[in-house]
Formats: structure tokens, sequence, C-alpha cells
């Protein structure tokens, strides 16, 4: 949609269904408007960066297996289907999503640049068929892609790599084609650089948190706990180590330890255990980081699998400190 401008002195009298309709559009985030005082006339900022009223909260979620996809006997997969109608983001539609997944690792941070529709990633193997052509076409976020590069640089944390082929893998589309259904948000993708710390990533989220005002949920899409090596006692308990990671994570967000939860590897409990490799909980670092000094963390969902592996399914929302 173009820029569009209004002189207020021009309106001619049957021109309020016009306006109502641009009201509306505003409302919906297809235009903003700067509003102006006496005969000035209305500014329409782009319409690829609208203005918003409020910035956006920002999210940790746990995705656990692929089978998320199909599963209904997985609690989390219930309230991610969930999401749009309890309006868990707000009630605002977000412009798009920048999306942090720990299936993508990479040497330095790059984000996907892409015109078009995302492609599938179907990065998993050994599961039903029917998982391999669920498709989930997003259309690519460009300039949101290349507002992050810019942000993380200018915050020193470049240089930023833009790779202009990949889509979405399943930390990303398995969570989203529950939670939007209708895959018509655009979005983009940010990696992850598993030799790095969780400081690290906490700083890059606080380079994005611009990003917010502008209409931009940004997700970290992890696990919780995440060692897939672990078997679950029988009886589909819930591994002890597992059970005291995971509250030692909760209790610690929720009470404003954020440093402690950013040098987890030295604070929490089974630290190793829960998280052999790091990819899976840096995703939390960059979505808290983003969120803004002095955020609220909230739990928004917390659940268990223990078919195979124990996963924790806790989810968390960051509030900013406003």
């Amino acid at each position: 949609m173009g820029q569009r401008q209004t002189t207020a002195a021009k309106l001619e009298p049957d021109a309020r269904q016009a306006t109502r309709e641009r009201e509306q559009q505003q409302r919906r985030g297809d235009i903003a408007i700067a509003t102006t005082t006496g005969a000035e006339e209305e500014q329409s900022r782009s319409p690829s960066v609208p203005r918003c009223p409020a910035a956006m909260d920002t999210f940790f979620l746990s995705h656990g297996s692929p089978t998320l996809s199909i599963d209904d006997g997985i609690p989390a997969r219930h309230f991610f289907k969930q999401w749009l109608p309890a309006r868990v983001a707000g009630d605002r539609t977000p412009r798009a999503i920048l999306i942090v997944s720990g299936h993508w690792e990479t040497a330095i941070p790059t984000v996907n640049v892409i015109r078009g529709n995302n492609d599938t990633i179907h990065d998993f193997y050994g599961f039903p068929k029917h998982m391999y052509e669920l498709k989930y076409p997003a259309p690519g976020a460009p300039e949101l892609a290349l507002r992050a590069k810019e942000l993380l640089e200018q915050a020193g944390l470049g240089p930023v790599k833009e790779d202009h082929n990949r889509g979405l893998d399943h930390g990303a589309w398995v969570p989203l084609m529950l939670m939007y259904p209708d895959a018509d948000i655009p979005v983009c993708q940010l990696s992850v650089q598993t030799d790095r710390d969780g400081t690290y990533h906490y700083n890059v989220g606080k380079a994005l948190a611009p990003l917010r005002e502008d209409g931009v949920l940004i997700l970290g899409s992890g696990s919780a706990t995440h060692n897939l090596r672990m078997r679950a006692p029988p009886g589909g308990q819930v591994s002890q180590w597992a059970v005291e990671f995971d509250t030692w994570l909760k209790d610690s967000l929720l009470n404003g330890r954020y440093e402690d939860v950013n040098r987890y590897d030295e604070k929490a409990p089974h630290a190793k255990l829960a998280h052999p490799w790091p990819d899976h909980l840096y995703p939390l670092h960059v979505a808290l980081g983003a969120a803004g000094d002095g955020a609220k963390a909230e739990l928004v969902h917390h659940s268990w699998t223990t078919t195979g592996a124990t996963l924790s399914y806790a989810s968390y929302r960051f509030a900013p400190n406003n």
C-alpha cells in the first residue's frame, strides 16, 4: 500500500466513510498516521515500519518435539492453538514476526532475507510421512531482516550475514502454524551462535528491542529442557534433574534474577544435563533481552512430555517495563 496524504481543510462532507476506513486500516496495522495540530497535513509513515501505540511483549516458546505439529496428545499443542483466540500476545496482530530458533546455528549472526514466501524446512528424520508434507508459506520480511541487521551492527554485534535462500526451520514453523494458522504475517529468522554465551544473546536481544515499538513480535523458540539422549524414567515420570532445572529457571525468571539466567551454565542445577548444547536455551536469552531492562517475566504455559526424552514445554512472556 502506498503512502497517503490528506489535508484536513480539503476533506469533503461525504468523506466520513473514507475516514472511517482509514481508521480501520490503522487499527489493523496497514497504515499508521502521525497526528498534527491545526490544519497541518497528516503524514503517513512507511507501511513497512508503522508505529504502534505500545511496545509488543516478547516470548520464549518451548516447541519440544516436531510431532507438536500433528499430535493432539501433546498438551502444549492446545496452548499454541489458543494463542490467537486467547490474545496471548495482545489485541493487536503483529505487523511482522522475528523468530530466533534453536535449529539455526551459525558462526556469526545471520538473518534470512526472503522476498516472496518462506520455504518450509523439514529438518527432522524418521517421523510420519505426512509431517513432511506440511507447509507454512508465510511471507518473508526482508525489510525487517535488514533493520535487525542494522540494529545488531550498530550495537557492535556484527558483521551480520544475509541469507537469501533459507526458509523457516521446524523450530519456527511448527509453533507458528498453530499460533497463526493463516500464514499471512511476514516472518524472518535470526540464528544463534552456540560458541557464545547467554549474556551475548541477551545483548543481541537488547539491540533488537526497538523493533517492538514498530509492531514486531520477537519470539525465541527452543525448549526449557533439551536432552534427547537421556531417557525419561518409566511410568511417565518426569526426570528429577529436569524438574530441578526447570524449577530453577522459572524461579529465576519470575523473581527477576536475569543475570543468573544469563549465567545459567554456572548457576543452575544440572545445567549440562538439561542443555548439553545451548542452542535451545539461547533463544530465551534473546527474547528476555529484547524486552528491555526491568522486564517482567510471566509463565504462560507449562507442561511435560516423557515419551523418550523428558521435555519441558515451559513458555514465558516478557513484558517491557513501561
